[in-house]
């Protein structure tokens, strides 16, 4: 069994707790001293540093939400002096204000150990070619990767993201073993290969896609299409970035880097504080963090935890794929739709249309019109109409809710070498 930090990796689960609860409360004294925002909200809450003695005391602290990163854009959260940030992040800010993110050098290499633990999980180590086709930038993806392959000692590639054809030479003539970038990109660069006839030149052993959502569908269609194994990380610019959390190979859950981040699940509509083993919204506190810290942040994401002992021999705590965000959610018609339900629909259905597809919502005379485009595969010659009606009965005993169901021709819908836009809600033109 590969392992990066196996100290840390297997620590017992006492141990694991007394080390979030020293770091804790130094991270809650850091913020309340540094942090006027964090100071305020916990002097309105009558909390002071002192009252936390014990992890279920983190329950006292405020949350914190993405709203205040752009109220307090750029630096108002920041717990150092701008002197001792030595990188930037931001999010892409499409839904508002984009997010900053401030590092220092430490917050750097303890992001760099947390994607060393996922590829080592994946096989990865210093013989190892990983190939980063995350873009590079302001996106944490390409220098979060980056970073975690070098300290692991691998051959790193930084192709970033687009180019293809270049991807795909270099990936066979640098003999790349590891993939890292997102699965529609990952979708991408399979059919490219597929079409050049070129899977057999490939050495592609593990792909570790994130930064959107994926399903298990198309976990089993990329594998299949590249011949590997493939594992979802999870991270948000807002908390350190991909690597948060890990698959091993036993793909059962992603293992929470326990020893610098601490998972609560609570009641979206309540905050409460939900048993172990329930299924809510995702908050993370960060306890190593120096630069920009946060305190029980709400991701909007979500999952369950689950704490019973991994197979792998790693006692993380791992965390499920998430099943949706709060904000993603789709409410047509008054029926709540997930966009990752719909791809579970369509990739059951592999034989007959390809992963490439859009979700695209509108409103004609105060009703609510719901549409999607899907490829077929370039080998299916089935009838269209019933094909189409075949697809949209499935997705009606899905989602609860009727659909119209448009079968295109291969290709026909926009590829994305980066991030996939899935939705197209066009409700808000007319409001």
């Amino acid at each position: 069994m590969a392992y990066f930090q196996k100290d840390i990796e297997c620590m017992e689960r006492g141990e694991i707790e007394k080390l979030q609860l020293e770091r804790l409360k130094w991270q809650v004294r850091r913020i309340y001293d540094n942090v006027p925002m964090y100071r305020e909200r916990m002097d309105n809450a009558g909390v002071k540093p002192e009252d936390i003695k014990e992890l279920k005391d983190l329950a006292k602290l405020p949350f914190t939400t993405k709203q205040d990163l752009r109220d307090y854009y750029p630096f108002g959260l920041l717990a150092v002096p701008k002197k001792d940030i030595v990188r930037i992040h931001a999010s892409s800010g499409t839904t508002g204000k984009q997010v900053v993110a401030g590092y220092t050098r430490k917050d750097l290499d303890n992001w760099s150990d947390c994607f060393a633990r996922q590829l080592a999980a994946t096989g990865a180590d210093e013989n190892s070619v990983v190939q980063v086709s995350y873009g590079y930038g302001l996106f944490t993806g390409g220098l979060g990767a980056h970073g975690g392959a070098e300290k692991l000692g691998a051959m790193t590639v930084p192709t970033s993201s687009g180019n293809t054809e270049r991807q795909i030479r270099l990936m066979c003539d640098l003999g790349a073993t590891h993939l890292c970038c997102t699965p529609s990109y990952a979708m991408y660069l399979a059919e490219a290969i597929r079409d050049h006839g070129m899977k057999d030149d490939i050495k592609l052993k593990a792909g570790i896609f994130g930064a959107e959502p994926w399903t298990e569908e198309m976990r089993r269609t990329i594998e299949d299409s590249l011949g590997i194994k493939a594992y979802d990380v999870y991270g948000l610019t807002e908390i350190i970035g991909p690597g948060v959390s890990y698959e091993c190979s036993q793909q059962a859950g992603m293992h929470v880097c326990e020893d610098m981040f601490i998972p609560e699940i609570i009641n979206p509509e309540t905050g409460e504080v939900l048993p172990e083993g329930e299924f809510g919204e995702l908050v993370f506190t960060t306890i190593t963090k120096e630069g920009q810290p946060l305190i029980r942040y709400r991701t909007r994401d979500l999952c369950v935890l689950n704490y019973e002992p991994c197979k792998c021999g790693r006692t993380h705590v791992r965390m499920a794929k998430p099943a949706g965000r709060t904000d993603d959610m789709l409410i047509i018609r008054g029926v709540n739709v997930f966009p990752s339900q719909i791809e579970e629909v369509l990739l059951k259905n592999g034989d007959v249309v390809s992963a490439n597809y859009q979700i695209i919502v509108d409103r004609e005379n105060n009703t609510d019109t719901f549409d999607i485009n899907v490829e077929r595969q370039p080998e299916y010659t089935g009838p269209t109409d019933l094909t189409e009606k075949m697809l949209a009965s499935k997705l009606r005993s899905q989602l609860g809710i009727g659909a119209k169901v448009h079968l295109m021709d291969y290709r026909e819908i926009e590829r994305s070498e980066g991030k996939a836009k899935r939705v197209i809600d066009k409700r808000k033109l007319h409001d």
